[in-house]
């Protein structure tokens, strides 16, 4: 686990996304209501960081040329939602990512929905949810995608954009892991909430979801907690629970040659979806982690399974953290680095180079019916192509990983993330133009 792999017509319904009329959202209090979870991962800087740390931006303005919650330093929390769109309206859809737009704008500046504390008239729903007044931004990243079946739905053009559609944007195949659970699975379209107050996050879902309220349905959702990759050079590697550390090998912020390849759709790539041009594919994964079975098994075998010493990340090959794995090195029966560890599997050596950028996150939602903990991780990763940066990776990880004895896919997911908003625009303006 430690190498796993930013002129359409305006809806005109009388009241149409009015914030004050948003009722009838119990069901997006329960889920929000879940608890993050009682496991604080504890933490301590990277003495082994070969890279100079460099000048970081504290917090991430919503426009730009991406998206943010990408490239941007990865919080510490997440609430990830996908939503299922239920209306056959056009016009409708661009009413509500204007709506969200406007929403998120406000949100990630730490502005109250709607900019005012109190709702005018006195006796009208109020704007904004109120559990967050009084908090910062506390670095408040939205991302936004859209799913496979925005596009096409039972062989259905559902919104005149099949023929935008990108060629790479359709369900991820089964994987030799997989015991996928369709209702943590896919989705019409996706918010990432990450911010480092939990409440912060929750509260940015649960207002967006408030705001889409007749247009939309939430489909599933996740809250994570503990960062389990670092997405700039000036953080240290954090660690996931099985106790190692995760994401070693990740693509950093600061790595611009690898990003602009691995994680920036480029213009030109797929004609018939420019539109993605500066945008990127958020594939999610939720993976349950079989602890029980793990912490019963030897650290010998944990660090042969991983292939990293569990105390400082070094690979089995010697150095430290950050040395290159030496995947040549014998040890007494066969390579150092087994055949089936997984830096061996996951590694750009071995993978026609392919390196990707995580911003994954531990999670555990209490326990299931036999008593066992329901934690794992949920993985999220930005690519530029599912079909090259992605999928053949994790058709390898499953079939020949020996991690996959402990681990289970329960969920899945994929979207296609839109270029950055410019001011005065809103999310995904450059696909319905």
């Amino acid at each position: 686990m430690t190498d796993f792999p930013e002129s359409e017509p305006e809806h005109t319904t009388p009241g149409a996304f009015s914030r004050r009329r948003l009722l009838g959202v119990a069901g997006v209090g329960a889920i929000a209501a879940v608890g993050v979870g009682a496991i604080d991962v504890a933490r301590r800087a990277d003495k082994d960081l070969q890279n100079p740390p460099v000048t970081v931006v504290a917090d991430a303005s919503f426009h730009g040329e991406h998206q943010a919650g990408i490239i941007t330093p990865a919080q510490d929390r997440l609430h990830f939602a996908a939503f299922d769109i239920t209306t056959d309206s056009r016009a409708e859809l661009i009413a509500l990512l204007k709506a969200w737009t406007d929403a998120a704008v406000e949100m990630t500046e730490g502005v109250p929905v709607g900019g005012d504390e109190t709702p005018l008239p006195y006796d009208s729903p109020p704007a904004d949810s109120g559990e967050a007044l009084g908090l910062p931004a506390s670095k408040l990243t939205l991302t936004f995608g859209f799913g496979p079946t925005m596009f096409e739905k039972d062989g259905k053009d559902r919104f005149d954009l099949l023929s935008k559609k990108p060629k790479a944007l359709r369900e991820l195949p089964h994987f030799a892991s997989d015991n996928l659970d369709p209702a943590k699975s896919n989705g019409d379209l996706c918010i990432q909430a990450c911010a480092d107050d939990p409440q912060v996050a929750v509260h940015a879902i649960r207002n967006l979801a408030r705001i889409g309220f007749g247009t939309v349905a939430m489909r599933w959702a996740q809250l994570g907690f503990g960062r389990t990759s670092s997405t700039s050079t000036a953080q240290s590697t954090p660690r996931n629970l099985l106790g190692f550390k995760d994401g070693t090998a990740n693509l950093k912020s600061e790595h611009g040659a690898d990003i602009k390849e691995f994680v920036w759709v480029q213009p030109g790539v797929d004609p018939a979806a420019d539109w993605l041009a500066h945008g990127s594919f958020l594939v999610c994964r939720r993976i349950n982690m079989q602890i029980e079975p793990w912490d019963r098994t030897s650290l010998r075998e944990q660090e042969n399974l991983i292939g990293r010493d569990r105390a400082h990340g070094a690979p089995l090959s010697g150095g430290k953290e950050f040395t290159e794995p030496n995947f040549t090195i014998a040890g007494t029966d066969g390579p150092l680095i087994g055949l089936d560890a997984h830096i061996r599997l996951a590694h750009p050596d071995f993978n026609n180079g392919t390196k990707m950028l995580r911003r994954g996150y531990n999670f555990t939602d209490g326990s299931d019916a036999l008593g066992r903990l329901d934690a794992g991780l949920f993985f999220i990763a930005y690519v530029s192509d599912p079909d090259t940066h992605y999928i053949p990776m994790q058709s390898k990880l499953s079939a020949k990983d020996g991690l996959m004895e402990y681990l289970e896919h329960t969920g899945s997911g994929i979207f296609a993330v839109p270029p950055g908003i410019a001011k005065g625009e809103y999310v995904g303006q450059s696909l319905f133009t």
